[in-house]
């Protein structure tokens, strides 16, 4: 039991050293180099010398009530004209026929031709192998019967 204690007391303090050390790290991490602080020290006392002597705002999705700040508003972008190709073509004249006309009932047996479709095209198939084999069964015959003309020549 004293063991178990003991190995939970090291993790704790392992964990505690480890977290003491990612808050070194990322306070490190944070506080800025002294030669970044300079530039960016230079960088804001020319931007305060701008501001304090030349308030120029620009407005440009608020319209201002005040006259005086009317000046700062900005015109809206004005966008290219966009003409699309596709659109400015007409399109094709097609008869346009009454969709009504063409309107005929499925036949009664649909559903039976649907169901029994696998089975036509296996048949289909078989069909075929068997014309092809009768086929080439008549082209041996004629082969011999033209080979026995041939021969008693």
């Amino acid at each position: 039991m004293a063991t178990e204690d003991d190995s939970i007391d090291q993790a704790v303090a392992a964990r505690r050293e480890r977290l003491k050390a990612l808050k070194a790290a990322q306070g490190l991490l944070n506080t800025p180099d002294e030669d970044s602080v300079q530039v960016e020290d230079k960088k804001n006392n020319d931007n305060d010398s701008r501001e304090e002597t030349n308030p120029n705002m620009k407005f440009r999705n608020y319209v201002p009530h005040d006259e005086h700040l009317q000046e700062g508003k900005v015109a809206p972008p004005v966008l290219p004209k966009f003409e699309d190709p596709v659109a400015a073509m007409p399109p094709p004249s097609e008869k346009e026929e009454d969709p009504f006309v063409n309107i005929a009932p499925k036949k009664p047996n649909w559903d039976l031709r649907r169901d029994v479709q696998k089975k036509f095209d296996k048949l289909e198939r078989r069909t075929q192998k068997a014309i092809y084999k009768l086929m080439e069964e008549q082209e041996k015959q004629k082969e011999l019967a033209e080979d026995a003309q041939d021969a008693p020549d």
